[in-house]
């Protein structure tokens, strides 16, 4: 049994012979094979059918009659094309019927072994409304449902009936593909109106559906009425046999995949309650729907966050005083608050994580400092900048009743980092804005609070999490835009600009080093005088930090290697001399007081970042 596309044009006769047939109906744009005892049978089948090949088929009332009369037939049969016949092996015929249309019968006699009858084609035109497209688009989504539970469905049906849009036939479609008794196929062949036909479809899909689910997923939907040993015994069998089901279906796979995974995460109590009802309302949603991709996105989140996964913390505080010392020099304040959280977590376990604030103009190395810091712990490195900010959402998430909700900035770092106890720096906290959409300043002040990040709640996540372990370092140029609340939840650590001899031990331990590397120079003798390394921090930077001073050697090491590159023989040693032919004309004056006092003038200085000026 297949169904087709709509048949090409035909033309009905005034009368029709009709089959008359015991169990069976035939809707149209269905085929059929029919078969006949014997050959003379068959042969006064052909004599009565009309000039077009059509025949008609009608269904008994009561399909126990042997001898039926008129009175015993429906009032409503298919019009059907004979399509060929097949001469069986040993006695008898097989034809091929295909349904055309439905049809009303009038004046019916009976002439053996078949009925004649006037007929009139029954129309079932409909004019589109919100309810035709809504039938048609609750039909196709329950069938969609009905493939993901398992049901199987002819291949043509599957091709076809993403391309109807009219309510009749698409309910004779899936009815042919429906587990129905004889009375309700029965009573939807008899439904004249298309819309009202396709309602009853509906219904009956749906019951089937839902069976089939249930049938599936027997040990999700115990009888309360079971007693003890037969509920044993049905759940070993479902047990026995959840891996074969597992295997044919892949939503049940999924579910069964997110129980164990939620097992496995280490949750706390409350929240794995929280996660195994979350599994439970997706069970009962259809795989196909918007929330369904909701409900299992925050279960991904639940189940992959690192809710007891702690990288262990490296307690050497000589080897911790190695690492700051190889990575920065001097910040000799940063460095023994450091160790002394060290020496305090290796007396005293747990330990809450501080929340530093590095303060400092630009390029002293505040940033850098957190990732060596987590070196010298051995812990992941996490980093957040903050600069421009303005929404709340961004530190807390969004709640999941948004489309597109995610969680915030603080919740989905951790879940990449895969641990609970990273160092974290939220870069540039003092350029946080302020708008309609909230104030992301206010947001850190739970997360940013000791007393209370134990238990910070994320709003899309909707649980508390634990964040007392982590290492929370802030970094800002100024204090003064930071809120006192937020700046009151912070120990701050000053970070002031290098003098001129601290730029010059730095260029030459750390950045000379580094750029030569940069720069392709490593095993070329390259070296710089102290008097060249002075004459660039005097004449080409004038800063706090030494970000320019690497830039303007990372210049001169780029000469060098271009020099190379063309085959020129490059300089070895880098003089003052060397520098302003490298660099250009110096960038900077350096003001210097008049040597003569004078009667009426004096000398004023002013302090900046950059060190300092005289006015």
């Amino acid at each position: 049994m297949r169904n087709l596309y709509k048949p090409e044009s035909y033309v009905l006769p005034q009368r029709l012979s009709f089959i008359p047939l015991k169990e069976r109906v035939i809707f149209p744009y269905m085929i059929l094979p029919l078969f006949f005892e014997s050959d003379e049978a068959f042969t006064l089948l052909y004599k009565t059918v009309s000039e077009n090949n059509l025949i008609g088929c009608v269904s008994l009332r009561d399909p126990s009659i042997k001898e039926p009369q008129p009175k015993d037939l429906l009032s409503i049969g298919t019009v059907c094309r004979i399509l060929h016949s097949v001469k069986l092996p040993s006695k008898g015929m097989k034809i091929f019927v295909e349904g055309l249309t439905r049809v009303a019968l009038r004046n019916v006699l009976f002439e053996r072994p078949y009925f004649r009858a006037e007929i009139k084609e029954i129309n079932e035109d409909v004019e589109k409304s919100v309810l035709s497209e809504t039938l048609v688009q609750s039909i196709g989504t329950l069938f969609k449902l009905s493939l993901s539970v398992g049901k199987s469905l002819p291949e043509d049906l599957l091709k076809t009936l993403d391309k109807i849009d009219h309510p009749g036939r698409l309910a004779d479609l899936i009815a042919i593909s429906l587990n129905l008794e004889w009375k309700d196929r029965v009573e939807i062949f008899e439904t004249i109106d298309p819309l009202e036909r396709l309602k009853r479809v509906y219904q009956f899909f749906s019951r089937e559906v839902q069976s089939l689910s249930s049938r599936i997923h027997p040990f999700l939907t115990p009888n309360k009425e079971m007693g003890r040993a037969p509920r044993e015994s049905s759940h070993r069998t479902s047990m026995r046999s959840q891996k074969e089901m597992q295997e044919e279906d892949p939503y049940l796979a999924e579910i069964h995949e997110l129980r164990e995974k939620v097992r496995l995460a280490g949750m706390p109590q409350k929240v794995e309650e929280i996660a195994y009802k979350e599994i439970h309302r997706l069970e009962r949603m259809n795989p196909i729907s918007a929330e369904y991709t909701v409900s299992r996105t925050y279960l991904d989140y639940l189940i992959t966050m690192p809710w007891n996964k702690r990288t262990p913390d490296n307690l050497d505080l000589t080897r911790a005083r190695r690492i700051l010392n190889e990575d920065h020099y001097d910040l000799e304040k940063v460095k023994e608050r450091i160790l002394e959280f060290l020496a305090v977590k290796k007396l005293k376990e747990p330990m809450k994580g501080p929340i530093l604030c590095f303060v400092g103009p630009p390029g002293v190395g505040k940033t850098s400092l957190g990732r060596s810091i987590a070196r010298a712990l051995e812990r992941k490195f996490i980093r957040i900048s903050l600069g421009g900010v303005k929404d709340e959402a961004e530190i807390r998430g969004h709640r999941r009743t948004y489309v597109g909700a995610l969680p915030g900035r603080i919740v989905q770092e951790i879940r990449r980092a895969e641990t609970s106890n990273p160092v974290f720096m939220l870069d540039e906290v003092d350029k946080i804005g302020v708008d309609v959409r909230g104030d992301p300043a206010a947001a850190l002040l739970e997360a940013l609070d000791p007393e209370q990040n134990f238990s910070f709640t994320d709003h899309y996540l909707d649980v508390p999490f634990d964040l007392s372990h982590v290492l929370f370092i802030a970094t800002a140029n100024t204090l003064s835009p930071i809120p006192p609340a937020l700046l009151d939840r912070m120990e701050v650590i000053q970070l002031p600009g290098y003098t001129e001899e601290e730029k010059e031990k730095i260029a030459f331990q750390f950045l000379i080093p580094h750029q030569k590397e940069e720069n392709g120079l490593k095993d070329y003798p390259l070296s710089f005088t102290p008097e060249a390394v002075r004459k660039i921090i005097r004449e080409y930077t004038r800063e706090a930090g030494v970000r320019n001073l690497e830039r303007e050697i990372a210049s001169v090491c780029r000469k060098v290697a271009k020099e190379i590159a063309m085959g020129n023989t490059p300089p070895q040693l880098i003089d003052e001399g060397r520098v302003e032919e490298l660099l250009g004309p110096r960038k900077f004056f350096k003001e210097v007081a008049q040597e003569k006092d004078r009667i009426g003038v004096a000398t004023g200085l002013a302090w900046t970042e950059n060190g300092g000026e005289i006015l």
